[in-house]
């Protein structure tokens, strides 16, 4: 029953990649987090495993929906290649700092920042500077920080991503499969610091590769890989409003299933 919840959670997973260009993880850290704590695991480690877990998953999904968007010919890749030297880093950065904040806290972080980025989406908020896409040295800087925010929150960071290069005067359609590209370095380097982090951990389940657990990889790869190409395919036959206002909903409602 466990490994079949994974399948579905990969199924949406996929979906919701290909769609948003968030790579998942906003769906999956919170299935996981239950999933995790009905199995019994010990609560110190459990919100760690399913944020490093979730990472390590977006790998996956991120391969098949950048494909899908790149023969679309949607990804920028310029500005891929200038956010992805600082999210290298940001992403090393941003796994230390997770270890570092305890699971409970953790999930309320997670909850409010998903509001907030819904929010932000719904009534299209926006600074009062300027609209067009940075340079080299912005590009990078930015790609720090979604970087770092990404490890912390388990996400392939596509609720930070699309929202910037939207911003920045992007369209909807190439935001999303830009921010699909760039989940794919942020998914590697988080996931390989979480495996590092978590390795001499004493209080890991059985199947777990430092703080990424196996089987929940697994299942939710067989079938997210799939699905991301469904979702790439449904982002192009949608309007960007209406890309926008779904994408606000499914951040409002995951936020406030973590605060609860």
């Amino acid at each position: 029953m466990e490994f079949l919840l994974y399948l579905v959670l990969g199924a949406c997973a996929g979906v919701l990649a290909g769609l948003f260009g968030v790579g998942g993880g906003m769906i999956i850290v919170p299935v996981l987090v239950f999933s995790f704590t009905a199995q019994g695991f010990d609560p110190s480690i459990l919100t760690h495993l399913a944020v490093g877990t979730s990472l390590a998953t977006i790998i996956f999904t991120s391969i098949n929906a950048v494909r899908e968007h790149h023969r679309k010919g949607a990804v920028r890749w310029h500005i891929f290649a200038w956010m992805t030297l600082g999210i290298l880093l940001g992403a090393a950065l941003g796994s230390l700092t997770a270890k570092a904040i305890q699971g409970p806290m953790l999930q309320k972080i997670i909850g409010c920042f998903a509001i907030f980025v819904s929010l932000q989406m719904a009534l299209d908020l926006k600074p009062k500077a300027s609209r067009d896409v940075p340079g080299k040295p912005g590009l990078t800087v930015a790609g720090a920080f979604i970087g770092w925010a990404s490890a912390i929150f388990g996400i392939g960071g596509g609720s930070l991503t699309v929202p910037f290069l939207t911003w920045r005067s992007v369209p909807m359609q190439q935001a999303v499969a830009t921010s699909s590209a760039c989940g794919l370095p942020i998914a590697l380097a988080s996931a390989l610091s979480f495996m590092v982090l978590g390795w001499n951990e004493p209080h890991l389940p059985q199947w777990s590769f430092g703080f990424v657990y196996l089987p929940a990889l697994a299942g939710i790869a067989l079938t997210s890989m799939f699905f991301a190409r469904f979702g790439a395919r449904l982002a192009h036959r949608l309007s960007p409003r209406l890309l926008k206002r779904l994408f606000a909903l499914l951040l409002f409602s995951v936020g406030l299933s973590f605060l609860i």
